[in-house]
Parts: C-alpha cells; structure tokens; sequence
C-alpha cells in the first residue's frame, strides 16, 4: 500500500537523519581528552570541560522550549532540516577555534540548533503514524540517538586510531552530517495530505481532541501544566536526562582515566553504552505495549532504582577493565530504554498529533536543565575530588528518581485502572439465583 510505503520511507528517513546529528553532538565527549591535553595550560580542565558541556545543554533545553512549539506551528520537516545545517556550520566554527572562549561559544550554538532535531522528528512521526503504534515506532526511531551515538564514537574513535586529531573529528562530523541534510531535504515528506494521502488516526483520549485551538500556543501550554501526569513526568525527564546526559558525556573520559585506555580506546569501548541502550529500548518498548499493556511507570522504576547499585559500584576504585566495561554497559541497558519513553511515546500519548512536538520540547527542556548541573557537577567533582564522588553523586540521583517513578506509577497509572476496574464491575448488572 502507498500508505506503507511512505511510512517506511519516512522512518528511515527520520532514523538517518537523526543518527547523523550525533555526528556532530558526540565528537565532543570523544575529543575532551585531546582537548584537555592540548588546551590544559591554557586552564582547560575537567571542571572547565564540563562547563562548556553545560552550557551547550542549558541552550539545548531553552531550544526545545522553543522548537517544541515551533514544530507544531510551522512543521517538523522545516526545523529538521533548519537544526541539521545550524550544527554543521557551529561545528566548522569550534573546529577553527583557537581557544576556550570560542569552544564555549561554538558549542552553545550547536546545542541550541541541534534542539530543533527531535521536535521536528516528534511533529513528522504524530503526522504518519496511527497512535496504536506510537510505542513501538518511537521505540523503533529513539534507537537513531542510540546507532548515531554508536556509529560516531567507534568512526570517530577510528579516525583517532589512523592518526587525525580532534580538528580533523569535527571537520569530518560536520561534512557527513552536511550531507544528510542534502538527502533529508530531497527525500523526507512532512506529511501524508503532502503526498496526496490520508491522515492516521490520532489518539481519542489525548489532550488536544480539538484541533484548531491546539494551533494556540497559549493553549498546549496551559494544558499541559493543568495536567498532573504532564508535571509528574517533567521531574521523571529532569533525573533521567542528567543522568543520561552525564554519563554519555564523560564516560569516555573515565574510561582514560580509571581504566588507563588509550583515547581511541575509550572511544570505541564507550560505544557499549549506547549498544547496550538499543536492547533496552528494544526491550521497553515492546514490554511497555504487549506485556504492560501501555503502561510505562514500572519500567521507569526499575531502571532508576537498578542504577544505585551501577553507579554506586561505579563509584569504587577500579582495578581492571572489565567492571568499568561491565556497569558502563549494565547503566545503558538500565537507563536508555525508560529513558527514551519520555520524549518519545509518553509524549504522543499525552500531546497526539496536535501537540505532541510540544510535549516532548517541554519534557526534553527540563530534563536538559537538570543536565546542565549534572554535567557540572560531574566533571567539578571529578577534577577536585575523583571519579568516586562523581559517580555517587548521580547514584543519589537516580534514588531521587525512583521516587519519583513510583508517585507516577501509583497515581497515573495503577490508582486509575484500579477504579476504571471496579466501575466496570459495578456496572455488571447483578444476577439473580
């Protein structure tokens, strides 16, 4: 069917084009060793290394307030297209920088463009798919920020191995990612009425069932923050993005310094991280809609109280390889799949086509904030007092968490089907013996 086809053509289009972003968004984590090593005299550190990651996250998460809406007004395909060429140009400008004020600047301006990324994928994937397939095709494309993520840090790490410095990582991301966006643009449809076909069905049970006043801003937003589960699952994004951002961001790092592994090592090795995230998204997505039957909150639960024991371990001197190599892929197999629920089908839950990129910008945007400080304070802690306080500093994170996951497993979740339970048997009509 024409409809199949297009939607095939569609998601992969998507998972391209959002796994090259990656390109341009890991090539940090994997140069910050170079980068302290060459610019350490000029007071680039860990402290300071985090800093600048920071801020790129901080102007990420002001981005997907801002693009999260946009996407929903004016269409995905316009900022997907828009935030791909951003980053490439911040890119160029961080490689041809000569000193740590340009790679704060240059890396702010990346983040923020590259911001514009998953709205645009949210608002073109409300538009072409059925709301009875959001988990598994959200499942499905929020593995592209997992393969992106794996694909960059083992080529990167490679181009590492044959001898390119970290100038030579940048100009190589922000060449190939110029070139998907050449082939998104040629290819990608924003949405079926664009290519003569019908609309799928979109969800009768979100919070925008009336489509014209969902093209008001003021209306998605003062929606939303009326809406218990909405402000549940914002501090739900807050742990879970620090903790993802944090770890992503400088494993690598520990990897060189706690388990002595070259650069390019690192690099590659880190890519288990990611690897072992696209079994969990796999994993969650396909549970949280056959076995779950929709429901989200025991898998988001499970993963944050499974990574205070992984962090904490984390946090002890490490004597080998192999336990770093171990927890590091334990943490992406925990973490990722729940994670990934947020931004992805909880929000097309919640928003459907009407309002979901603008979920997923708000639920992204405060999860980013919380990054900002978890970055931070990660690569503070690690300079003045070592990986151990680092790590379990954001094992007291993911405790949080789980708190958090159990109020909205209780309240969203289990508390309503249990009176949609009874109400059911209420309505039984009694029979007489």
């Amino acid at each position: 069917m024409p409809l199949q086809r297009w939607q095939l053509r569609t998601a992969a289009g998507l998972f391209v084009g959002y796994s090259a972003y990656y390109l341009c968004r890991s090539n940090l984590a994997v140069a910050a060793p170079l980068l302290i090593r060459e610019f350490g005299s000029r007071g680039l550190d860990k402290e300071v290394m985090g800093e600048i990651a920071s801020l790129g996250v901080l102007c990420y998460a002001a981005g997907k307030v801002v693009n999260g809406a946009l996407g929903d007004l004016i269409g995905g395909k316009r900022i997907f297209l828009l935030g791909m060429v951003g980053a490439v140009v911040a890119t160029v400008v961080f490689e041809l920088g000569q000193g740590v004020a340009v790679f704060f600047g240059a890396w702010a301006v990346n983040r923020l463009m590259q911001a514009m990324g998953w709205a645009g994928l949210v608002n073109i994937t409300a538009n072409w798919f059925s709301y009875r397939s959001y988990g598994k095709i959200m499942g499905l494309l929020s593995l592209s920020y997992l393969v992106g993520d794996i694909v960059a840090k083992l080529a990167l790490g490679q181009l590492l191995t044959l001898g390119v410095g970290w100038r030579g990582l940048f100009g190589a991301a922000a060449g190939t990612l110029a070139l998907v966006a050449l082939a998104t643009w040629l290819t990608l449809a924003p949405t079926p009425a664009s290519v003569g076909l019908p609309d799928p069905p979109t969800n009768p049970d979100s919070l925008f069932k009336d489509e014209t006043k969902a093209q008001q801003t003021t209306v998605l937003l003062g929606t939303y923050f009326r809406s218990p589960a909405f402000l549940l699952m914002l501090g739900l994004s807050f742990g879970l993005t620090a903790l993802k951002e944090a770890l992503s961001f400088w494993i690598p790092t520990y990897l060189v310094e706690a388990a002595h592994l070259s650069e390019s090592a690192a690099s590659q090795y880190s890519a288990l991280y990611a690897v072992f995230g696209i079994a969990s998204t796999l994993g969650a997505g396909y549970l949280s809609d056959a076995w779950l039957r929709g429901q989200r909150g025991p898998l988001l639960l499970l993963a944050s109280l499974g990574l205070v024991p992984a962090l904490w371990l984390m946090a002890q001197p490490a004597t080998g390889l192999l336990l770093p190599l171990v927890l590091t892929s334990l943490a992406g197999l925990l973490l990722l799949g729940p994670y990934s629920f947020l931004a992805g089908a909880m929000s097309l839950d919640l928003g459907g086509r009407q309002g979901a990129a603008t979920a997923a910008g708000l639920i992204d945007a405060v999860g980013y904030a919380g990054s900002t400080g978890a970055l931070w304070l990660t690569g503070r802690l690690a300079e003045r007092q070592g990986w151990g306080a680092a790590f379990l500093a954001l094992a007291g994170l993911a405790a949080a968490t789980a708190v958090a996951a159990l109020v909205f497993y209780y309240t969203q979740e289990r508390r309503p089907r249990q009176a949609a339970a009874r109400e059911a048997l209420a309505a039984v009509p009694a029979v007489n013996l």
